[in-house]
């Protein structure tokens, strides 16, 4: 009899163990695509600094890409991967400190309105992560598209006005298609052990992630002419 092929907990995860537990963690492809709402809001904003919206996409990976997934992976296990809980403990918390600490000096620097940003970030990543509150579609669409979109742009402009709202309303449609596609992927391979009827899913999923960072980009590029 044939071996059954190994099904991973997500189609970007990588064979569990080591270093490729820590790449894995930060679920590159979907922090990419969250990191590509702050470039998107930055880059419609009346006025464009390319070291302010660089910070503001050091800030979101610290927050985002690194804090958030580790307490994500310390709730549950969804990666399956072996870092200990107390390792996914400290990168969270200096992952997030980091964050804080970029947040209050860029507030120092260009306006201190960032503040409110800052508390909300802060806020977000446990409150979500570890599902005490805001644990919907929506509470993520918010969360993790709307909210690095306006974040985006009040760096940026240090006010938001109506092609902000419009950006986040992007944002949080097209993360809440993410989830309606995502969910029954994670159902498959998590609990069912299968990737059977999923293929077309995931496909959707690998091409939006590329044509929102494409998006993305483009933007920048245009702003940067």
């Amino acid at each position: 009899m044939g071996t059954q092929e190994e099904v991973r907990p997500a189609w970007y995860a990588l064979r569990a163990g080591g270093a490729r537990d820590y790449l894995t963690l930060l679920h590159p492809p979907y922090t990419l695509w969250h990191l590509s709402y702050v470039a998107a809001g930055a880059a419609v904003a009346p006025q464009f600094h390319l070291d302010r919206l660089l910070w503001a996409l050091v800030a979101f990976f610290l927050a985002m890409g690194v804090a958030a997934h580790a307490l994500d992976e310390l709730r549950g296990r969804p990666l399956a991967t072996r870092i200990p809980a107390a390792a996914l403990v400290a990168i969270a918390v200096v992952a997030l400190a980091g964050a804080v600490a970029i947040g209050i000096g860029a507030a120092d620097a260009w306006g201190w309105g960032l503040l409110g940003f800052v508390a909300v970030g802060a806020v977000l990543v446990p409150a979500y992560n570890l599902e005490l509150a805001f644990h919907t579609d929506l509470g993520f669409a918010v969360a993790w598209g709307a909210f690095p979109a306006l974040t985006g742009y009040f760096v940026e402009a240090q006010t938001l006005r109506i092609e902000a709202v419009a950006v986040a309303v992007y944002a949080v449609a097209l993360s809440l298609a993410q989830r309606a596609l995502s969910t029954p992927v994670r159902r498959a391979r998590r609990e069912h052990r299968t990737t059977a009827g999923t293929e077309p899913l995931e496909r959707a999923l690998r091409l939006l992630t590329w044509a929102t960072v494409a998006l993305a980009v483009g933007l920048v590029a245009a702003r940067l002419r």
